[in-house]
């Protein structure tokens, strides 16, 4: 997927939106019901939650990067442990999502489509080869999130309540042992 040109700048405008205001607030709520600390949203969109919650951001869209210096909260957390990260609609897109989540120490929240069975995906709007790169039930997703060290502590449908269709948003915490 290419996330150059316009790309961020199309997120800023659905950010700015009623849907975005709520879905943001959603994100915000989620977080805080398991979690108080900074926070790195992994995938800015258009930088709303960022901007509201407080966070640190990590982006490969070049404008979305030069965005979060100016705003000075650019981190990398390839590179630098995190406490908690948020990948709102972004960890279906992350090539190698076991390296990020090395880099994790305590809380995993994600907002992804999940799909019924195999049918189900390859027939819904969110199937999108070339751009999503991962597809998940919602097992094949706990599951995989148990193999990297986390439980699933929250799942919720308030996305799809909000209007999103067929998203579901996760709690994951790190099991310590």
């Amino acid at each position: 997927m290419d996330y150059t040109g316009p790309y961020f700048e199309k997120y800023q405008l659905l950010d700015a939106t009623p849907m975005g205001a709520a879905l943001t607030q959603a994100r915000i709520d989620l977080v805080r019901r398991h979690f108080a600390g900074q926070v790195v949203d992994i995938g800015i969109g258009g930088g709303r939650f960022v901007t509201e919650s407080g966070a640190m951001g990590f982006d490969v869209n070049p404008e979305a990067v030069d965005w979060l210096r100016v705003q000075e909260r650019y981190y990398d957390p390839y590179q630098h442990h995190a406490e908690a990260v948020t990948c709102w609609d972004s960890l279906e897109h992350i090539p190698e999502p076991e390296k990020l989540l090395d880099h994790v120490g305590e809380w995993l929240f994600v907002s992804m489509p999940i799909y019924k069975d195999q049918a189900d995906c390859l027939s819904s709007k969110h199937y999108k080869p070339g751009e999503h790169i991962w597809y998940h039930t919602m097992h094949g997703l706990i599951g995989w999130c148990e193999r990297q060290g986390f439980e699933c502590v929250e799942l919720n449908d308030q996305e799809s309540k909000l209007g999103r269709e067929g998203i579901t948003s996760f709690a994951f915490r790190r099991v310590h042992g």
